[in-house]
């Protein structure tokens, strides 16, 4: 495992001391975490948004908000004895998950603490139809290209498999702002909100889902009432002005089709499905 920098090693310490300091500080019962169960007056500020980070667990909107879909009616049983692959796990919702599900292995291309080192843009260790979810919160806009990443996320699921997605996205851009000459960190920075970035996406963030296969959902704070969108805020309470800012968090549920729907009158459902699994690495 990589060791720490001093710096990074002062930052970590000093972001649990502020957490720490910040449950004391907003006890009250006015907001609640849905990911780890914290109540209090109020979430800490973000570098984007304030009062919208949970000081327990560390979460936001959009973890808060995807723990809210997931008890949908629709979704609710989305992945109680599933197989699971999820990149950049959360910590909160990497244990919730693993919980229920089947089979729950974590990924990441960089990270060592993860069960599997995996590139969503390259997944050729995992069987094709072997995963019957895929969560990838944030990490699209990490991929050089996108586009390759989906259709191997949709490779990998199963018949009726979900691929579950987040992604930054500017408020009202219809399409996804994405330059290949732009390689500097802080050119980056600028142009898509943060230096590892290679894209902000747009509303059309769906057309590229649906173009590698996918039926898409979209769940966003106005499929729960009012006063559950308040306690686990799941939109900002004060919406950001920075430019590149996602104020208006969605999830996409993105749905394999039943391979019934794409087969001719003599092939078999589920054809071609493996339940082959790759082990912990």
């Amino acid at each position: 495992m990589r060791r720490l920098t001093v710096i990074e090693y002062s930052r970590r310490v000093s972001g649990r001391l502020g957490r720490i300091a910040a449950m004391a500080l907003y006890r009250g019962n006015r907001v609640e975490c849905n990911v780890c169960s914290w109540r209090g007056y109020k979430f800490m500020d973000d570098p984007w948004h304030r009062a919208t980070r949970c000081p327990r667990c560390g979460n936001g909107v959009r973890q808060r908000l995807l723990a809210a879909a997931l008890d949908l009616p629709e979704y609710s049983g989305l992945i109680e004895h599933k197989i699971v692959v999820h990149f950049a796990p959360e910590d909160a919702l990497r244990d919730r998950l693993a919980r229920v599900a089947k089979c729950y292995r974590s990924a990441d291309l960089l990270d060592r603490r993860v069960d599997l080192r995996l590139d969503i843009a390259d997944m050729r260790e995992v069987p094709e139809g072997s995963v019957d979810v895929l969560i990838a919160c944030d990490v699209m806009e990490h991929v050089r290209d996108d586009r390759r990443a989906l259709a191997e996320i949709y490779r990998v699921l199963r018949s009726g498999g979900v691929a579950v997605l987040t992604v930054p996205q500017k408020d009202n851009a219809a399409t996804t702002h994405e330059d290949d000459s732009i390689t500097d960190p802080v050119g980056r920075e600028i142009a898509f909100g943060q230096a590892d970035h290679v894209r902000i996406y747009g509303a059309d963030v769906v057309e590229r889902m649906a173009a590698a296969g996918f039926r898409v959902d979209i769940v966003d704070e106005g499929r729960f009432p009012v006063s559950i969108v308040a306690r686990h805020v799941l939109r900002p309470p004060q919406l950001s002005t920075k430019p590149l800012a996602t104020n208006f968090r969605k999830i996409y549920f993105g749905s394999k089709p039943p391979s019934r729907l794409r087969c001719g009158p003599h092939c078999v459902a589920g054809e071609g499905q493996s339940d082959a699994f790759p082990s912990v690495v």
